[in-house]
């Protein structure tokens, strides 16, 4: 049942908290707590990350990368979003992460933080909507030539901007919805594979073996594989991004982080540990093709080779509807960290990428530009792992900054806590979600021929020389910097 929240033109305490930093009330404050949790399920969405990125998992770390990586990557990723959900209870705005960065480092911090969201969000939407295209030509039998898999990718991107200007009241319905479609999708996949495929002996599950063409040694091709999984687990920060539409969200936007994660990842493992017992022959499946010759994805094979084509490509119709559900969440959040960081002036062409649709009080511009850059980011990338490894780096340096400034002044900078707070553990819990996400960064920045790590590199070059010989002159930042999170 969909809960019941406020009319959109009630006054909330928080419109007088915005009012306070120097914002006008513009979008419409309607969702409630469940829907703040179903767009951060939804951008998370194990039905597109763990299942489009499972040919690279299985791949480097064989089937133990499903059954030991994953369970690593969810308890480290576990203390980065515990650090980012006292923060967004704190300061509950569409910045976020950006306006956490502003407040606790100043304005080149949050200048840098902002890029990188933007960058982390519009490359993982080019992931998630490259991964739904190439699910989806198969089943719709359009031949797999790269024109018309642009064509179909181009017109998922276009579908969800249509959606998001629609305004947030259907965005919330349809995320409300997408939970459904998950769990409903991640039953019918678990349960059948449980009950009528062919399993393995569990002793498969850990099986240490590496099947990249490359013969990256075991060891390091299994770290490389944590790429799956925690790319998977991204895109909660969309919580935070739709604060100033959230009704009491100081306490829904956290609570909506963390339990997107929980859910997530508890779900997620029991889905990778059903379709890795049933796979008959790995080899078979990382080679499968269709009936013209064009490869398939790994999970798709599975279900095929395990339940007959009829029903695997069914169940495959369901993880085609989870991963577009999570690009239209995927542009809700982009669109509102844009919207935010032109409304404080941080843009080229501000004014323009801050306006706000009169009649469905939506951030129309920075919408499509969302849109737009996202069909750029996939033809650039040219490899699916490059685009979801420079997706997940830059995300995941956005989500840190900002923990890492709040752990930097501890001693210096007392917090004004929020009523969802971590108490005496905060610091411990941001020192860990620092430790990880340095590492797995640099782990991820490596894979691909370190293709990432370059384009990482090049973007930190060219964002450092645009800051130092413009922005840091013209930039200003929030005007209420200083009055937010510190005392």
């Amino acid at each position: 049942m969909q809960e019941s929240v406020p009319e959109p033109k009630a006054l909330q305490p928080h419109d007088t908290e915005l009012g306070k930093l120097g914002y006008a009330q513009e979008l419409f404050r309607t969702m409630g707590g469940f829907s703040n949790f179903a767009i951060g399920f939804s951008v998370v969405s194990i039905l597109t990350g763990a299942v489009t990125l499972y040919d690279y998992g299985l791949r480097m770390g064989g089937p133990a990368e499903m059954t030991i990586g994953w369970p690593i990557v969810v308890f480290f990723t576990t203390f980065v979003v515990l650090s980012m959900a006292e923060l967004a209870s704190s300061l509950p705005t569409s910045g976020a992460t950006y306006h956490w960065s502003c407040e606790l480092g100043g304005k080149g911090w949050g200048w840098f933080t902002a890029w990188f969201i933007i960058v982390g969000y519009i490359t993982a939407l080019a992931g998630i909507d490259y991964g739904c295209a190439q699910f989806l030509m198969p089943m719709l039998g359009i031949p797999a030539t790269q024109t018309n898999l642009l064509m179909t990718y181009a017109a998922l991107l276009v579908s969800h901007g249509v959606i998001n200007q629609c305004g947030i009241r259907l965005v919330s319905w349809l995320n409300d919805f997408s939970v459904t479609v998950h769990i409903v999708g991640l039953i019918v996949i678990i349960g059948a594979l449980l009950l009528f495929a062919p399993k393995q002996d569990f002793n498969f599950l850990l099986s240490a073996k590496t099947y990249n063409a490359d013969k990256i040694p075991y060891g390091w091709a299994f770290i490389l594989g944590l790429l799956q999984a925690q790319w998977t687990l991204s895109g909660y920060d969309s919580c935070a991004s739709v604060s100033e539409e959230t009704v009491d969200a100081n306490l829904s936007a956290p609570w909506g982080m963390v339990i997107a994660v929980i859910v997530s990842s508890i779900v997620g493992y029991i889905m990778l540990l059903a379709l890795t017992l049933s796979i008959g022959d790995v080899n078979s499946v990382l080679s499968a093709t269709d009936g013209s010759g064009n490869s398939v994805p790994a999970v798709v094979a599975i279900l095929v080779q395990s339940l007959g084509k009829q029903v695997g490509v069914a169940v495959s119709v369901l993880t085609a509807m989870a991963m577009w559900f999570c690009g239209l969440g995927a542009v809700t959040g982009c669109s509102r960290v844009i919207y935010a960081f032109a409304r404080d002036g941080g843009l080229p062409f501000s004014d323009f990428f801050k306006k706000v649709e009169s009649k469905h009080h939506v951030p129309i511009a920075a919408i499509w530009a969302t849109v737009a850059c996202a069909f750029l980011a996939a033809i650039y990338s040219g490899a699916y792992a490059v685009v979801t490894s420079i997706s997940t780096i830059s995300l995941y340096f956005a989500y840190t900054t900002p923990v890492f400034l709040s752990w930097r002044g501890r001693h210096v900078t007392p917090l004004v806590k929020g009523p969802w707070h971590l108490g005496k553990f905060s610091h411990g819990v941001n020192l860990l979600a620092i430790i990880w996400t340095v590492f797995i960064s640099a782990v991820i920045s490596l894979a691909n021929d370190g293709r990432a790590g370059k384009a990482m590199a090049g973007l930190l070059v060219s964002l450092g020389l645009w800051y130092y010989f413009r922005e840091r002159h013209r930039f200003k930042g929030p005007s209420w910097i200083g009055k937010g999170l510190a005392s």
